[in-house]
């Protein structure tokens, strides 16, 4: 009994499942910055440009089947003003930031030309061979 516990214990302090949980903590709490965004600013500039704010009361019957296709539309809106927001308020910036991190970043390994050992970027000397390198040399030219 102790050991199943132990493993456990051992599962729920992965890394992946510490990190799936907030991320759903984070998500929850940013589906609700959107929700407010959507139903306090935009459902109301929406109003003011269709004279209805709220389409769930839009319908019509064949029949005696009543279709309620307001609703429908008030979740399609729901949705497009999410993908929306998400797209512009987290993919878009992540994007530009990791084009800027990866434009100029400088390596911070290179291989010695001697001994093709991973050495830092700055080093003058390689710690496997002892070859003296120049300081920013990348490849064979950094022999001096």
């Amino acid at each position: 009994m102790r050991s199943a516990l132990e493993d456990f214990k051992k599962f729920l302090m992965q890394g992946d499942l510490v990190m799936l949980a907030v991320a759903f903590v984070i998500a929850t709490v940013f589906a609700a910055v959107v929700k407010a965004l959507i139903a306090d600013l935009i459902t109301p500039i929406i109003g003011l440009i269709f004279g209805k704010p709220n389409f769930e009361n839009l319908s019509f019957t064949i029949n005696s089947s009543h279709f309620a296709y307001g609703d429908f539309l008030n979740v399609l809106f729901t949705f497009v003003t999410t993908a929306a927001a998400v797209f512009f308020f987290v993919v878009k910036p992540y994007q530009v930031l990791q084009a800027r991190r990866s434009k100029g970043a400088d390596p911070e390994v290179k291989d010695c030309p001697e001994c093709t050992t991973e050495i830092p970027y700055g080093a003058r000397r390689c710690p496997a061979c002892t070859a003296q390198l120049s300081p920013a040399s990348s490849g064979a030219a950094g022999l001096t």
